[in-house]
């Protein structure tokens, strides 16, 4: 599970370790790690367990680093990988290997762990159920779309929102993609999609706070009004982790505009569905990442 020291992913981690499961919950901080892992053991009554990897999704050495550790402790055999951890709407940044932070913490630091992790989740499905990939993506993907001959804004004028929602437009397109070519290899691995609507989780109050605009601050009261309880919004989540769904399914509230509700099908947009663009995707990631993709 990535991005686990607050909002969903600690939310979801201590739903998974209180239900029985062995997580490994990854931070960029191991100061807040602690701290989050602290909460989660606080919580398990029963036979889960709880322990921290650190990974920084914006530093390729660390996605390596992270990858290496996790197939070490778990014996090479992991059934889910929950990519979650996100950054929104913050300020032009740069990630330790010079990608658009958005794009590179969302979707590019992600698609190397996954596929660096996928010997694990071949491992562990060969054995069990097919391992499952659940990639996190966010009602955001409508906003813009994916310009890959310019995918750090290099050429055009920075948009913290049409970035943002370039990263998770791209979150849908590698679900999808790495979906189909699990299919054509007869891989044990599921990959699903899920966002969480309007959730009330840090990822929102933390990017507006980082831009110190008066702007920004007023959003953050409206936000917390409308939004659902984290302990809700990690179900669509939940359920692609661990319910019945298929490879391929994107999954989301399903009341008003998929803001909040019951998880169950959500709605890609035109641009989410557009195979070509996945495929072209999929190749400029890998060698921008230098990781080899699997399948």
């Amino acid at each position: 599970m990535t991005g686990t020291t607050s909002g969903l992913g600690l939310a979801l981690s201590g739903a998974l370790a209180g239900a029985g499961a062995r997580v490994l919950m990854t931070a960029r901080d191991a100061g807040r790690g602690a701290a989050a892992l602290e909460r989660v053991r606080a919580g398990i009554r029963g036979p889960g367990s709880a322990e921290t990897v650190v990974l920084d999704l914006a530093d390729l050495a660390s996605v390596r680093a992270a990858a290496a550790t996790i197939r070490e402790r778990s014996g090479d055999r992991v059934d889910v990988l929950v990519n979650n951890a996100a950054v929104s709407l913050g300020p032009r940044e740069r990630t330790r290997d010079g990608f658009e932070l958005q794009i590179g913490t969302n979707h590019l630091g992600p698609a190397a762990l996954t596929w660096l992790l996928m010997p694990a989740l071949r491992a562990a499905g060969e054995h069990r159920r097919p391992a499952r990939v659940v990639t996190t993506s966010s009602l955001g993907h409508r906003t813009g779309g994916l310009d890959l001959a310019d995918l750090h804004w290099a050429r055009r004028r920075y948009s913290t929102t049409r970035a943002y929602g370039a990263s998770k437009l791209a979150n849908l397109l590698f679900a999808a993609e790495l979906d189909r070519r699990l299919r054509r290899a007869g891989d044990p691995v599921i990959s699903v999609a899920a966002h969480p609507g309007l959730t009330r989780s840090e990822l929102l109050t933390n990017a507006l706070a980082r831009r110190r605009t008066w702007g920004a601050r007023l959003l953050v009261l409206p936000d917390r009004l409308v939004s659902q309880p984290v302990a809700v919004g990690i179900e669509p989540q939940l359920l692609a982790a661990t319910g019945p769904v298929d490879g391929g399914d994107y999954v989301g509230p399903t009341g008003f505009r998929e803001m909040r509700g019951p998880a169950g099908p959500a709605r890609r947009s035109a641009a989410a569905r557009d195979r070509p663009l996945a495929a072209d995707l999929w190749h400029r990631t890998g060698a921008a990442t230098g990781v080899t993709p699997d399948p």
